[in-house]
Parts: C-alpha cells; structure tokens; sequence
C-alpha cells in the first residue's frame, strides 16, 4: 500500500525544503492527487514512483511561486523612478501624441475635396489600384494619380507641421 511511503517522502521534502511542516503539506497533496487518479480508475502500477514523481513537480512549483514572489516582491522594494520603464509605444505620452498625430492626418484627410479624398481613400487604405480606383469612381487612372499625389502631399505637409519640421 502506498501510505507505506509516507515517512520516506516526507524526510525526502524535508531536507529539500528545510520545514517540516511545509514538507508535510506537500506530501499530502501528492497523496491526494494519487488518491485523486486511483478514484478516477487508472491503475498504478508503481505508487511510489508516481508519488515521487509528483513530490518533485510539486517542489519545482512552489520554487518557481516564489522566484516570482521574490521579483515582484523586489519590484515594489524598488522607488518609483529606480523601476524599470515601460516600452516607449507604451508610455502615456507616446500613446498621447499618436492619438493626436493620428487625429491630425485624419483632419488633413478630410480636408481634401469629396473627389479626392475619395480616390485617396481607396488607394491607400482600401488597397486598390489606381486601375481599380479609376473604374469604380468612373474617372481616368491620370486623373486617380493626381488626386492620390495630392493627398500624399497634404499628409505629408501634415506630419511636417505635426513635427515641427520643414515642410515638402
């Protein structure tokens, strides 16, 4: 009967955890999980094995719940500024200025003109072609061209304004 190794693996918790009381813990939760796979009528055909095997992954656990106690433990020892940043996408500014920037060329595309921003849209976003686009708005694939350079001008002198930079 398996209760025959009881003592053996609590010595053998003990010494790897250094508390009894700990070791006793988890060698009844090895116990339970055996009792639990018996109950569930899979044949064991080595207990001792089984349970020992289930010991160590039970110790391999509870060394990892406290490797990340011990880093978020540390994390808040650590002042605010000594904590590590988050990613520069990540940080409140930046997501800031990208919703501005992106309400900016949005502003700047609906300011062109019904007919242009129409041909914009559906080249650059939509992804046709300026075949594509000239068939569906019935107009010459010159005429597509014209109007996407005008857009691409206007987002362009938008990010420069955006950017405090020269503009094209």
């Amino acid at each position: 009967m398996a209760i025959h190794y009881y003592r053996e693996l609590l010595n053998f918790c003990a010494r790897s955890l250094k508390d009894r009381d700990a070791a006793a813990d988890l060698v009844q939760e090895a116990y339970a999980r055996l009792l639990a796979v018996r109950r569930a009528g899979q044949a064991v055909a080595d207990p001792r094995a089984l349970l020992y095997r289930t010991v160590r992954n039970l110790l391999i656990d509870q060394r990892r719940r406290r490797g990340v106690r011990a880093d978020h433990q540390s994390l808040e020892a650590m002042t605010e500024d000594a904590q590590p940043a988050l990613p520069r996408h990540q940080q409140p500014e930046e997501i800031y200025a990208f919703g501005q920037y992106a309400q900016a060329i949005r502003d700047a595309v609906e300011g062109l003109p019904p007919r242009c921003r129409e041909a914009f849209v559906l080249n650059r976003f939509d992804g046709l072609s300026h075949q594509e686009v000239a068939d569906r708005m019935g107009i010459s694939r010159n005429m597509v061209a014209q109007h996407v350079i005008r857009g691409v001008l206007v987002c362009k002198a938008c990010h420069a304004a955006f950017h405090g930079e020269p503009g094209p």
